[in-house]
């Protein structure tokens, strides 16, 4: 069995650690995947423009974007700030916890595209995270302001990371489907499915602590006097 076309991992590794271009970095890992299993360069190219043209979704983009625009110019974040600030007991920390639980739950029954970055959380999930934080420890510092939008943001990711795979019938569960059966380990999608469901819920307790570490590390600086 040729091992060499693991590298591709190890460079993506690699390049997300040292910080460059995302884009770049699984472009040449696959480039480098592909010759290494033995394919000429050409073909690596073919069939990345296959899976691009197989699997474009720049038009859903920029359906999208006009949309959440209008809705924006129209005030729907003040009016998402406006309606966690009239929650009473509401904090950025229970607020971002229900939404990951919400994300992962929807996730695992196939719905992954009812979240998102563009359609939720920039203009509804962030601005509620936020006036959630400065309800509960005031004005923020610029810099604590950016952890709790990108603290916003990650719970998204996460959220749909870890539950899209309990869904039997996405697309990266019937590929490892097809990676253990070509090894000789026939396995049905649900079987796959149901063994990521406690990877599942690892990721919901981990990043749920690390949303509630924030929070009382944002109340710790209130208390402080602001300095942060």
């Amino acid at each position: 069995m040729n091992h060499w076309p693991l590298l591709g991992i190890a460079l993506v590794v690699f390049g997300f650690a040292l910080r460059f271009n995302p884009l770049f970095v699984v472009a040449f890992s696959a480039l480098v995947t592909g010759v290494l299993a033995g394919l000429d360069l050409v073909s690596v190219i073919e069939a990345l423009g296959k899976a691009f043209n197989d699997n474009r979704y720049i038009s859903v983009t920029w359906i999208i974007l006009p949309v959440i625009g209008l809705l924006e110019r129209y005030g729907l974040q003040q009016r998402a700030r406006a309606l966690i600030e009239g929650v009473r007991g509401a904090t950025m920390g229970k607020l971002l916890v229900l939404y990951l639980a919400f994300r992962q739950l929807t996730a695992a029954l196939g719905m992954k595209d009812i979240g998102g970055h563009p359609q939720a959380v920039r203009p509804l999930v962030a601005p509620m995270a936020q006036a959630a934080a400065e309800k509960s420890h005031g004005e923020l510092a610029e810099d604590e302001r950016q952890k709790v939008l990108a603290m916003a943001a990650a719970t998204d990711n996460v959220g749909l990371f870890f539950g899209e795979d309990i869904f039997f019938a996405i697309a990266s569960i019937l590929l490892i489907q097809a990676v253990f059966e070509s090894a000789g380990y026939p396995l049905t999608p649900l079987q796959l499915s149901v063994w990521a469901i406690p990877t599942a819920i690892c990721a919901f307790l981990i990043h749920g602590s690390r949303i509630l570490a924030l929070d009382r590390r944002l109340g710790k600086a209130a208390a402080g006097g602001g300095v942060r």
